[in-house]
Parts: structure tokens; sequence; C-alpha cells
């Protein structure tokens, strides 16, 4: 599993010109899935997520986190954070879990995450075309992966 997070000030996910969802100061997570994914996997990620101390103290250290600052989340799925381009020019998206697969387990690790954070976790719409917008703020960006936790 892997998930590319960005720190920000808001952003929102667009689906044929709806919101689908939207959040103020907190954490966008764009996520992957592959096949390999276990709910060993989901567990480690969501509380890495939850618990990494991206935000400011008052002495301006980041040393807290979202739970700590009552940010909020919103998750966008991501088969693409799987591609490949080992051979040619043109991505393949193999390593990424089809569609059957990966949307239970994203609709799992959400769940986790709106219990961890006692509140709801907006999200795009699975396989839909969508458009992310955001303002990072830091800019804060970290790619995490369970399979190779550093």
């Amino acid at each position: 599993m892997r998930v590319l997070l960005q720190r920000v000030s808001h952003a929102n996910v667009v689906v044929e010109g709806e919101t689908t969802g939207q959040i103020g100061a907190g954490l966008l997570l764009l996520v992957g899935i592959e096949p390999a994914d276990t709910p060993d996997d989901l567990a480690w990620m969501s509380n890495k997520v939850c618990n990494l101390r991206v935000f400011e103290d008052d002495a301006g250290v980041m040393n807290r986190s979202v739970l700590e600052t009552g940010g909020q989340i919103l998750a966008v799925s991501q088969f693409t954070l799987f591609g490949s381009y080992r051979k040619g020019n043109r991505p393949s998206w193999m390593r990424a879990a089809k569609g059957e697969v990966a949307t239970g387990l994203f609709d799992e690790f959400v769940a986790r995450l709106a219990a961890q954070l006692g509140k709801p976790v907006p999200t795009g719409v699975f396989g839909a075309d969508m458009k992310v917008s955001l303002l990072n703020d830091g800019p804060i960006t970290l790619m995490l992966d369970s399979k190779n936790p550093e």
C-alpha cells in the first residue's frame, strides 16, 4: 500500500462538476492499493497517517499529528502510484490492484481513518475521473509505503 501524503491548508475533489469531498487544514492522501495488501497494511498505514507528526507546535517545530491538531483527512484513490515505467515510456499499471479488490480495501482504510479521527473522512469516487485541488502547506509531501516503511 502506498500513500502520497500532503499537508494542506485546504483540498477538494470534484467528479463530473460535483464536489465529492473537501477539507480545511489537514492531510490529503492519494492512496494506491496493490494485490498483496492485507488488513495489516491498512492498520499500519492508518496508524502512521494519523500519528505522523507533520504539524507545527507552538515553538514552530513539526511535532503534532493530525489527531492532535483536530485536522481533517481527504482520501483519494490513486492506482497510478503503482505505475511502472521500467520498459518504454508508457506506464504499466500491472502492480495496482484491480477495482474489485482495491475498492474494498480502500473503503476499509477510510473506515479505519474515520474511526481513529472520530469524524468522517471524505473521499473522491473510486475509479472516476477526478479533479483534485489543494493548497500544499509547507510544502510537506511524503511517500509512505507499507511494504517499505522508512
